[in-house]
């Protein structure tokens, strides 16, 4: 079966991260929604519809099984819904269309608990409590977690703490009563660490020594991490591995934070924040109490680096320096609160290798005509 993860024209609300992917290949929970669908539909094809230059390396099709909205988060009951519709028909949750199939003439109302939406880049953070109850079940359904240490200490019920197979976990501290922790296979937490679910380590990335981790947190793929996080998503390959404080943050891949790179999540005013969307090209008001900051893929900062609240960095931008920065940095942006100068595209793509090849790994030509398209459009 074929299956589509359409991002219905909705990628620049999640920009900067969709800059570089589709809607359905962002990460929130546990798992992104193309792996979502591979554990559901074990043989089926998934492909991508979102904007053209990103095609290359995420493959669309023009001849799709069932159509599906990248925005919506499938649980059990979404799928069942989604694979009963016959020819032509659509899924309907209120006027947010879930999916469909052929022209998709006539609507179906989805009768099943409500399913879980993301609408703008916050969600992504505010919705990851759900998400990780939602793929815990989908993940360890009928499975039986690896043993734990007696060096660590689990606060709470030891049903709600799993552990893949390779994991390294020494004398570190669970607490599941605030919601369960997912540990994935080959992955690190080094001693000393403190968890507060709901949280999820994937695979072979690591919690560095001391780490203070709250819920609902989510360490992609083969990311380090370390100081004090609260409430964030990594996507992939991404460091914090020092001291220093992340909160309702998203993070793409391939970043780096300095050490003492430290964020802020709430207004002195306890008020609602302001931050830079993409789709209107300017700040906005949200409705959002906490929110930090906001970085694209392959974007570093320096030691001592400090965000204003709700900041959004774009796709492989430089930023160091004392003093906050502006709360919007454009895309290919290198410098300081002093002084911000276009990165050069050759300095730029030379500086992502670097990181990358320390992880033994390079910049596809895919990925770099995609970041090339970023640059001439920044």
């Amino acid at each position: 079966m074929k299956i589509l993860l359409d991002d219905f024209n909705q990628f620049l609300k999640f920009a900067p991260l969709t800059f570089t992917r589709p809607i359905g290949n962002l990460r929130c929970g546990i798992l992104t929604n193309d792996e979502r669908w591979k554990k559901f539909m074990l043989d089926s094809d998934i492909y991508f519809k979102s904007e053209s230059y990103l095609n290359k390396k995420f493959i669309c099709t023009d001849s799709p099984d069932i159509s599906v909205n990248a925005c919506l988060i499938p649980n059990k009951a979404c799928v069942e819904a989604i694979l009963k519709l016959n020819d032509n028909e659509r899924l309907m949750h209120n006027d947010i269309i879930l999916a469909f199939t052929g022209t998709g003439e006539k609507n179906i109302l989805y009768s099943g608990n409500t399913p879980l939406i993301l609408q703008n880049r916050w969600d992504l953070f505010e919705k990851n409590e759900a998400a990780i109850r939602s793929d815990f079940q989908i993940l360890t359904d009928l499975r039986e977690s690896a043993k734990l240490s007696s060096t660590n200490t689990i606060i709470g019920d030891p049903s709600e703490l799993f552990i893949e197979d390779g994991a390294k976990i020494e004398g570190a501290i669970f607490n599941t009563n605030t919601g369960p922790i997912y540990i994935g296979k080959n992955a690190e937490i080094m001693e000393g660490s403190l968890i507060r679910g709901p949280f999820a380590i994937c695979e072979s990335a690591v919690v560095k020594m001391g780490a203070k981790i709250y819920g609902a947190t989510t360490i992609g793929p083969h990311c380090k991490v370390g100081g004090e996080i609260s409430n964030s998503i990594f996507q992939s390959y991404s460091n914090k591995a020092h001291d220093g404080f992340l909160g309702n943050s998203l993070i793409g891949e391939w970043c780096n934070l300095g050490a003492d790179t430290n964020t802020s999540n709430l207004k002195n005013n306890y008020g609602a924040v302001s931050t830079y969307s993409y789709e209107e090209n300017k700040e906005i008001k949200t409705a959002v109490t906490f929110m930090g900051l906001c970085m694209g893929d392959h974007s570093k900062c320096g030691i001592n680096t400090m965000f204003n609240t709700a900041s959004v960095v774009g796709v492989s931008s430089n930023i160091f320096g004392a003093g906050f920065p502006a709360k919007y940095i454009p895309s290919f942006t290198w410098g300081s609160a002093d002084e911000m100068l276009t990165y050069r595209f050759d300095k730029a793509i030379e500086f992502a290798n670097k990181m990358m090849e320390r992880r033994g790994l390079s910049l596809s030509l895919e990925e770099i005509e995609i970041l090339r398209y970023i640059h001439e459009k920044n």
